[in-house]
């Protein structure tokens, strides 16, 4: 399978934006220049997940804990550019999820599987490995890969769950088993989202 460029410069149509589109851009999109495209936001939460990774397994949260929220909503942000200023590329439907699981699995095998249960970490870590074996198999085969909505609200239920445990870990906050039952929700999302052949 051929890896599209980063530099394609050949956007396809936008899809019809989503519901949430119009929030995020009055929140933030409106301060974004037009030069900073969908894919350079991708590329910053692909680079910065690493960071977050070594924050958190090294218990810096003061600083660990913020970035992963900046980096969560540049999931949020780099979606809604893509679809409200046309700029969908080949490369942004490829690059997105694999960006979210890149910040999204380490942390939950570092802080879910202490802090929350060893099958729940394994849970969310195999069933997003899973989605990016569907979604390059379905690629290969001429599909379409892009997220649906089961995709989205799985993403966000992971990032607020992780969010709970992370200032579980840090600030002691009361938070734990309201996060242990928002991660086993979005894997029910996460498993509706590879019916629909999305992620």
């Amino acid at each position: 399978m051929q890896f599209p460029s980063f530099a394609d410069t050949h956007f396809q149509k936008s899809e019809r934006a989503a519901p949430f589109d119009s929030l995020v851009a009055v929140l933030f999109c409106w301060a974004i220049p037009q030069w900073i495209l969908p894919n350079h936001i991708t590329l910053l939460r692909i680079l910065g997940a690493p960071f977050v990774v070594w924050g958190v397994a090294f218990h810096h949260y003061a600083w660990a804990v913020p970035l992963f929220l900046v980096l969560a909503l540049t999931d949020a942000i780099d979606g809604t550019l893509a679809r409200t200023r046309d700029q969908i590329t080949h490369w942004g439907m490829m690059f997105d999820p694999f960006a979210d699981k890149l910040l999204i699995v380490p942390v939950a095998l570092l802080v879910v599987a202490v802090h929350g249960g060893i099958t729940l970490a394994c849970a969310i870590a195999g069933i997003e490995f899973l989605t990016i074996g569907v979604a390059l198999l379905w690629g290969s085969q001429g599909g379409e890969i892009k997220a649906n909505f089961w995709g989205k609200t799985k993403m966000a239920l992971q990032v607020i769950g992780l969010m709970c445990f992370l200032l579980f870990v840090w600030l002691g906050a009361p938070f734990r088993e309201v996060a242990v039952y928002i991660l086993w929700a979005s894997t029910f999302f996460a498993a509706m989202s590879l019916l629909k052949k999305g992620g």
